[in-house]
């Protein structure tokens, strides 16, 4: 969608413009010169993988590599036993950078049968310290290390990767600048994300992410809705609204704009289907964005709510900045303004000093608010988090253990809560030709259920009434009602 600029017109005689983008797009016009010189040597098209671990912060970056990827010549390949690999990474939680170095010691025999190949890591993992010198003293092979706030920068550090013997590392602290108006290669044609803001300053005990993803920092709202419009024409039917923390939206901005007031803004998009948004936390959820997501006629019924304890004394050495009260008080807010909305939401399990008691009062939460879905977590110790000081951190078995008992209650009442659509119509957005059974179309409702229907691929990209036939725990069989309902 962004690729708007031929890049053979370039004039690389010249200096590199000083602005951003023209400034990535005179780079992008350096590296396909590489890669075509690369192609003449190895006598076909140079490949290029993209493996993404982490949020959807982290995929929507990757959409850019990949576009970026393509934009300079490389074709994508199915493995990594390509040209060109890039991993790009997540810290949140120690297994994430544990899978990331096995990877690596992967990569080194593919890269000594292939001189040639380039390996690139980024994300959040690359913004610590001793990450990123672990990668310069025992994995020598790697040609590029950038972080979260300079992806924009990828081509102009991947022409110095051609160049270059030795090791690129551009990590930054810190930035106040965004830089948006680059290729882009969506997952999907129909639908995609939308980074809205940057950052996060909520400083959660545990997590790691304001770290390595620097403080917040809001886009303006014309650019968003700009991108949203174009998009749209490019054939997008839905948009996930993309931040850390999206109810802080729009605190930095020169004129303040609250998130709902951005809704409103995006809602009135001609051609524009579903509006979903994630991540919210408790503390800044406005009965202003409640009112707006009933009054909506596009934003789906479905809000992603991180409560990660259900104890109050827990929540308060997790730095949450609400109790269980609160957020009992906002879930009845919700359903009252909403009746037919999907909750789900994040548990940690074994926070430093969880007492039996406490993890009790998680159980009861999950009772009481009766989540559609949960993704649950074993505590995960990050260095440089307040919380990895905490005494008491909990044994391990006793951490397995809960943690079992918690996934079975919330599965329990998962399966139980998707019973209640059975037999209802409903509309449907088809992504994909179901994996294991090509004669069914996957798709997903408002609340982000998923359906299978029996179908054909060019439906994909279409929504339509499906009348929900049978419930088979977390997915639904239906069948197609009247074609003439397709959008």
């Amino acid at each position: 969608m962004y690729n708007e600029k031929d890049l053979d017109t370039i004039d690389l005689n010249t200096a590199p413009p000083a602005e951003e983008p023209e400034r990535q797009y005179y780079f992008m016009a350096k590296c396909r010169q590489y890669v075509r010189e690369l192609e003449k040597k190895i006598g076909r098209r140079p490949t290029f993988f993209t493996q993404t671990f982490g949020c959807q912060m982290n995929a929507r970056d990757s959409e850019k590599l990949t576009g970026m990827l393509k934009e300079i010549g490389y074709a994508p390949a199915e493995n990594e036993s390509a040209d060109f690999v890039i991993y790009n990474t997540c810290t949140v939680r120690e297994n994430a950078n544990n899978k990331v170095y096995g990877r690596l010691g992967y990569l080194n025999g593919i890269k000594k049968k292939n001189p040639h190949m380039m390996i690139g890591l980024c994300g959040c993992m690359m913004q610590e310290p001793t990450v990123v010198e672990r990668i310069r003293t025992g994995y020598r092979f790697v040609d590029l290390v950038f972080g979260t706030h300079n992806i924009y920068k990828f081509a102009e550090l991947a022409a110095a990767a051609f160049v270059s013997s030795e090791m690129i590392i551009d990590i930054w602290e810190d930035t106040d600048k965004i830089v948006e108006d680059l290729p882009s290669e969506r997952k999907y044609p129909f639908k995609s994300g939308v980074n809205i803001m940057f950052g996060c300053n909520n400083f959660c005990s545990y997590c790691i992410v304001p770290y390595v993803r620097g403080r917040e920092r809001s886009r303006e709202p014309k650019e968003i809705l700009r991108e949203i419009e174009r998009l749209v024409a490019d054939g997008v039917v839905e948009v996930m609204l993309l931040g850390q923390n999206v109810n802080s939206y729009g605190k930095n901005l020169e004129q303040p704009m609250t998130f709902a007031e951005l809704l409103r803004e995006v809602e009135k998009i001609e051609g524009l289907k579903r509006i979903r948004f994630m991540t919210s936390h408790p503390k800044d959820l406005s009965d202003e964005l409640i009112a707006v997501m009933k009054e909506s006629k596009k934003i789906c019924r479905h809000i992603h709510l991180p409560i990660q304890s259900g104890s109050s004394r827990i929540l308060k050495l997790m730095n949450r900045r609400y109790d269980r009260e609160h957020y009992l008080e906002l879930i009845s807010k919700i359903r009252a303004a909403i009746p037919d909305i999907a909750v789900t939401t994040d548990l940690i399990v074994g926070f430093p000093g969880e007492t039996e008691k406490d993890f009790e009062e998680t159980i009861d939460m999950v009772r009481k608010v009766r989540y559609d879905s949960a993704f649950t977590f074993i505590y995960s110790r990050r260095t440089g988090t307040p919380a990895a000081a905490l005494p008491e951190q909990v044994p391990q078995e006793v951490v397995k253990e809960r943690f079992d008992r918690l996934l079975k209650e919330v599965q329990t009442i998962a399966a139980e809560q998707s019973e209640r659509l059975t037999g209802q119509t409903l509309p449907v957005l088809f992504e994909e030709v179901n994996d294991h059974d090509s004669s069914l179309i996957t798709g997903r409702l408002s609340n982000n259920s998923v359906v299978h229907v029996p179908g054909t691929k060019d439906m994909i990209g279409t929504i339509a009434n499906v009348r929900l036939e049978e419930c088979r725990g977390f997915y639904y069989i239906g069948r197609l009602c009247d074609a003439k309902t397709v959008f």
